[in-house]
């Protein structure tokens, strides 16, 4: 049952001179196909696109964090218990202790920030700058988070340790206050208190349009507990001196923290770490469910075209009953016959799934082109997609190959 090169390239050449004679009807039949496949590789492209920028994004936070927050990531502190809603929060005290016990760790920075009611306000001379985000941390920061500074310089231990009253601002910042000049050792006003401008944050570029890091206004954490003490939970960072020691620091802060909050060693932790492979990790199980919706909206559409793909092939085995049999009446067998509708079939919906993946290529790329995601060629389902298009002409050329394969050579040469 196997057809030589000879019969394969002219079941092939068949299927295209059908679709050449029935133009509208053939584009008809394999849009289904074509759209359901489109659908698969647009999706899939942008899928992959958002995944690569939402890597870029969290990557862009540093390399080998380690956040440490009171409550896990996404957690629904509503249906938890009163143990866990309780949780003591993180403090400064948390983040010397990891600094004092923990070696594999190179860094830490913990972050309070402040949303003052109605926003907070910076000035300078007959300039003003609205809803900056102030933030105080310590001068691990800019190591912990892999920042630069296109200006000046970050704050150091001795403004920490005096609560001394300098900022560094973000670009944003820089461009409404200063927009012809140097903003380095000029004085500025956020909320009303006076601050020297020691230095500039570099421009950063993210690829979900978020400004939070270049509307930034960073002070000493010392500073911020002056000036606004009843803020007293802080977020924390802690930085493994290498990605290959990014475990052991876990294990190091875990420790470290059970041991300052004093969590009895028959109680889990009354914290939660997370790395950021854990939130990339995260991201992906959201996109996997956009994924199975993907799957199940697509199948309509392979569904329909199946159809399609069945109703043309039983048209073909009717419009074509004469010369089914005067290929019996020279010695062709059922085997030959049936093969050839099948290869017609598939080389039929294989076509409309070629146009699908290439529609879907360019769909995906204009997106994510569009929306400033990186480009992506999903590979993998550019050719599942393929695969599964040549699949559904199999599977819808089964019955009509079979019935032109049944055909009676006398009466398929008798018919008009």
């Amino acid at each position: 049952m196997i057809l030589t090169p000879a019969e394969m390239r002219d079941a092939v050449l068949m299927a295209m001179t059908s679709v050449k004679t029935n133009k509208l009807r053939s584009f008809l039949t394999i849009l289904g196909v074509m759209v359901g496949v489109w659908s698969v590789i647009a999706m899939a492209s942008v899928i992959d696109g958002l995944n690569g920028a939402a890597s870029e994004e969290i990557d862009s936070m540093g390399n080998s964090i380690i956040s440490i927050s009171r409550y896990d990531h996404g957690m629904n502190r509503d249906h938890s218990s009163e143990e866990y809603r309780n949780r003591p929060p993180i403090t400064a005290g948390e983040a010397e202790a990891i600094k004092a016990n923990c070696p594999s760790v190179d860094g830490v920075a913990p972050r309070n920030y402040y949303f003052k009611p109605g926003g907070n306000e910076a000035k300078y001379k007959n300039r003003k700058f609205s809803r900056p985000n102030l933030m105080g941390t310590w001068p691990d920061y800019v190591r912990v988070r892999d920042k630069d500074l296109q200006s000046g310089r970050f704050f150091t231990d001795t403004d920490e340790q005096f609560r001394l009253m300098v900022c560094v601002i973000g670009a944003d910042v820089a461009e409404v206050l200063f927009p012809e000049g140097d903003p380095l050792g000029h004085d500025i006003r956020v909320n009303g208190d006076l601050f020297s401008v020691v230095g500039v944050f570099d421009r950063v570029k993210s690829n979900f349009g978020n400004d939070f890091e270049n509307r930034l206004i960073a002070i000493p954490l010392s500073t911020y507990q002056k000036l606004i003490p009843w803020e007293k939970e802080l977020g924390l960072d802690a930085r493994a001196i290498s990605l290959a020691q990014i475990d052991q620091a876990v294990e190091e802060i875990t420790s470290a923290l059970r041991i300052y909050r004093k969590v009895p060693f028959n109680k889990p932790d009354d914290f939660a770490l997370s790395t950021q492979e854990q939130f990339k990790d995260n991201i992906k199980s959201i996109t996997n469910y956009i994924y199975y919706a993907m799957i199940a909206v697509t199948s309509i559409g392979l569904l329909v075209g199946g159809i399609g793909v069945m109703n043309i092939m039983l048209v073909s085995v009717t419009e074509r009953t004469r010369e089914i049999g005067v290929r019996k009446a020279i010695g062709a067998k059922r085997s030959n016959i049936l093969l050839q509708f099948l290869t017609e079939a598939m080389s039929l919906s294989g076509f409309g799934g070629l146009l699908g993946i290439v529609v879907g290529l360019l769909t995906g790329m204009g997106v994510n082109q569009l929306v400033g995601f990186p480009l992506s060629f999903p590979i993998f389902w550019v050719l599942v997609g393929f695969m599964v298009s040549v699949s559904v002409g199999l599977i819808s050329g089964v019955y009509p190959a079979f019935k032109a394969a049944r055909l009676d050579p006398i009466e398929s040469l008798r018919y008009e």
